[in-house]
């Protein structure tokens, strides 16, 4: 039986490493990408020709799937070859085109709830502060990206004082509304910092 099926899971990484650890699978490639283009979906269908005796698993997680990407894959998902599987990962079904989802089991994944902190001091922000912010939270899942969105506004009006206006508190609700819709955590952070940044430098 072919154990080939789509996991959804909010929380990327965790999935990762939860179908890795439970795969009782002498065989697995991993194709781990912010964006899965067609040059990833030409060489997952290189790596399911080549013919295996025992069974194959490949693993496939993105942030989002290309839909040439997606179209390229849907023969090979109809139709594997003997002894391949695929794993999809992906954080939302809408991610995923309805041919691909038609031709898979899918599983939902719950991820443990994270306690997230500010590893940010607002009183001090400079740019240097918010790059290194960015490349640590970049990927958050959609819940740490909510979370890290309540802090940021409840620290700077809050312990840094940061004077915020009508338009600027706005952003913040329009962050929470894009986070929902699984916008990514970089571009979202990137907003909301910068406009930090700006209202900071009003103080000075």
């Amino acid at each position: 039986m072919n154990g080939s099926k789509i996991i959804l899971c909010n929380d990327l990484k965790y999935a990762q490493n939860h179908v890795l650890e439970a795969l009782d699978i002498p065989i697995v490639k991993t194709f781990f990408e912010e964006e899965f283009k067609v040059e990833h979906a030409q060489a997952v269908i290189r790596e399911a020709y080549i013919a295996e005796e025992r069974t194959k698993v490949l693993v496939l997680s993105a942030l989002s799937y290309n839909l040439f990407a997606q179209n390229a894959l849907l023969k090979l998902l109809e139709e594997p070859p003997r002894n391949i599987w695929f794993i999809l990962i992906s954080r939302s079904k809408n991610a995923l085109l309805p041919t691909v989802r038609s031709r898979m089991q899918m599983e939902i994944l719950e991820a443990p709830k994270v306690e997230t902190t500010l590893d940010l001091d607002l009183s001090h922000l400079d740019l240097e502060d918010i790059f290194a912010f960015l490349k640590v939270h970049r990927n958050s899942s959609k819940d740490e990206l909510k979370t890290l969105i309540q802090l940021l506004l409840t620290h700077a009006v809050g312990e840094a004082g940061i004077p915020l206006n009508e338009r600027e508190l706005s952003l913040f609700d329009m962050a929470l509304e894009l986070a929902e819709l699984n916008t990514r955590a970089q571009n979202i952070l990137s907003m909301l910092l910068l406009t930090l940044y700006e209202a900071k430098m009003r103080q000075r």
